[in-house]
């Protein structure tokens, strides 16, 4: 537990890297991997799904 010491916080290196990710986090993960996911969608679709290629 953090301790404060002559006006100062202090924390064991474990203590200190210890975070709770919140719910910006789950967002930016969500919209980026989904953002990911379309644009390989829509590149595979150019060079893949036209149904032009080799006839």
């Amino acid at each position: 537990m953090a301790t404060r010491q002559h006006g100062r916080i202090v924390e064991t290196p474990t203590e200190a890297r210890q975070a709770e990710p919140g719910p910006s986090v789950l967002a930016l993960l969500t919209a980026s991997t989904g953002l990911a996911i379309l644009i390989l969608g829509i590149i595979w679709f150019v060079f893949f799904g036209s149904g032009r290629a080799g006839a």
